[in-house]
């Protein structure tokens, strides 16, 4: 089958974000995609970088550019005096700054919600942080995060960096919730995004077993996993009854029952039938007997 990854959805044509003037000093991934992402809901976006830029240009330059295509970038040093004259000057026509900075920091670039509250009614803070309240201090990564919620089973990486994007998600949110407020009221708003939470909210169908090894999507289902096929692996997603009949059916297995469908030999004879098709031939049969299913080299 054709991955859908091969094929990029145009940008929506409903762009709430629209006028909104959004400033973004975060750095790295989390604020960035943030940023790509409010860009994409028709905010006018400008990223505020250090003289040393962001470490993403030099560890991904291909990712940098998309992250950033379509935005303006400007340079400065807020630790000095011109830097926090160029900085107050785009706060002044901004509708939302982004941050990813411990408190600490915040309260050193003298950016703290009281002092921006007072110069800048009408602008909203949205803080990217690891973890929420106290914790906003103690350094971490996207790694942490995951292996705290159980994220981290084996010694392998994950296969992506799930916590920065779920943040990054959860705070483009955010924005869209400050622009809202702003509409209503006039005022601006002050909202934190811990990345900590981000992994939590991805952990919760682990945490409620789902994809725990009795789980049905984490191995308890015959019609749901990943087997190996002829010339390569296959990801198999018949969860729903019709499916699973469906793949049973192909695979010459009578597994009529959700019992069945749970059973170590209805699991054998899949892996089986699986074993002996090509990858050419399982897409084939996705297509014809309408099975979800997702071939890999």
């Amino acid at each position: 089958m054709a991955s859908p990854s091969a094929k990029r959805s145009a940008p929506p044509a409903f762009k709430p974000l629209k006028g909104l003037r959004l400033l973004s000093l975060a750095l790295n991934l989390p604020g960035p995609s943030t940023l790509m992402r409010c860009r994409q809901m028709g905010a006018r976006c400008v990223k505020l970088e250090p003289p040393a830029g962001d470490p993403m240009q030099r560890y991904s330059p291909a990712a940098y550019a998309q992250l950033h295509e379509g935005m303006k970038t400007i340079t400065a040093d807020l630790k000095t005096e011109a830097g926090q004259k160029s900085l107050h000057r785009q706060l002044a026509k901004t509708d939302v700054l982004l941050t990813s900075f411990r408190p600490s920091a915040i309260e050193k670039l003298g950016l703290s919600w009281k002092s921006l509250h007072r110069l800048c009614p009408a602008l909203s803070h949205v803080a990217i942080v690891g973890s929420p309240g106290a914790g906003a201090e103690i350094p971490g990564h996207d790694l942490t995060y995951l292996a705290d919620m159980g994220l981290v089973p084996g010694l392998e990486l994950p296969a992506t960096l799930f916590a920065d994007m779920g943040g990054s998600l959860m705070a483009s949110e955010a924005v869209l919730q400050a622009a809202l407020r702003q509409r209503v009221g006039g005022k601006g708003v002050y909202l934190e995004v811990a990345l900590s939470e981000a992994a939590r909210y991805l952990a919760l169908p682990r945490q409620w077993g789902l994809t725990q090894s009795k789980g049905f999507v984490g191995g308890a289902h015959a019609g749901y996993g990943v087997y190996a096929c002829k010339d390569g692996r296959v990801a198999v997603a018949a969860l729903e009854p019709h499916f699973a009949a469906a793949l049973c059916e192909a695979a010459g297995v009578a597994a009529s029952s959700l019992v069945s469908l749970q059973s170590a030999a209805t699991r054998a004879a899949i892996a089986r039938f699986l074993k002996k098709q090509t990858r050419a031939q399982l897409a084939a049969l996705a297509s014809q007997r309408d099975i979800p299913l997702h071939t890999m080299a």
